[in-house]
């Protein structure tokens, strides 16, 4: 296509080389529809691919849904979390929409006194940014609200190496209680809403897990064939002018 003044050419699409779509995941707005896809493991990924195209070459068949899900396990969230709803996952990946649900990650220390103190290591894709503070005021509206009187302070050492999110508790606290009250009065337990939208052939389409390996396959054979038709001119090019210089030689 032409660029804004017609000067020059500029490519409708970027060669890549990974499922991008997949491997980063995508949320956006556009009119009258959005997209929200949840980021993926590379290597996962990749051996998807390499599975389809196996299937394909070696054994001439498709490849299911429920084998490409041995591999793919589930999206990978850079917040880490526990999907609790595992098995809802074939349904959302066979329709390209759906929600899974996410847990952070819980561990209990001992600590001195005989108390035991909550740490949370992994937290729900969507706590990230503004929400970890908004997490945190849940827990300060528990403890003021008298909804648990357990807690005895809570501080966010999060850094660098990761999440850490210390709740202090009194001694004799009933730990797996508070666990409990936080998955459900607070943002610990959250859904991701699923809607794998893209634009396919030029059209946006709600696609599934399949469709979007499909699709990918075919571009890369496409970006593939394109290259080496290149290749192939530029040295056919090359070797109409070597022929007339050995003509003239000659």
């Amino acid at each position: 296509d032409d660029n804004f003044d017609g000067s020059l050419k500029e490519p409708k699409v970027l060669p890549s080389r990974y499922p991008n779509l997949l491997v980063n995941g995508s949320n956006g707005i556009a009119v009258g529809m959005a997209t929200n896809i949840p980021p993926h493991n590379l290597g996962e990924i990749i051996d998807g691919v390499v599975k389809i195209i196996d299937n394909y070459v070696l054994e001439d068949r498709e490849t299911k849904i429920e084998e490409l899900l041995e591999i793919v396990k589930g999206p990978d969230f850079p917040t880490g979390g526990v999907v609790t709803n595992k098995d809802e996952l074939v349904q959302i990946y066979k329709t390209g929409s759906g929600k899974i649900k996410i847990r952070g990650k819980v561990e209990v220390e001992k600590v001195k006194g005989g108390k035991e103190q909550i740490v949370i290591t992994e937290i729900p894709y969507p706590m990230i940014g503004a929400n970890i503070g908004k997490f945190l005021n849940d827990i300060g509206t528990l403890v003021e609200t008298k909804k648990t009187t357990d807690i005895v302070d809570i501080t966010n050492q999060s850094s660098k190496e990761g999440i850490r999110i210390v709740l202090e508790l009194k001694k004799g606290a009933d730990t797996q209680q508070l666990i409990h009250l936080l998955y459900k009065k607070t943002r610990l337990e959250d859904t991701f809403g699923v809607n794998m939208l893209a634009v396919a052939d030029g059209r946006p389409e709600t696609l599934s897990l399949k469709q979007i390996f499909d699709h990918v396959i075919d571009f890369q054979f496409e970006l593939n064939t394109r290259k080496y038709k290149t290749l192939l001119n530029r040295e056919l090019d090359k070797k109409e002018i070597q022929e007339g210089l050995i003509k003239a030689c000659d």
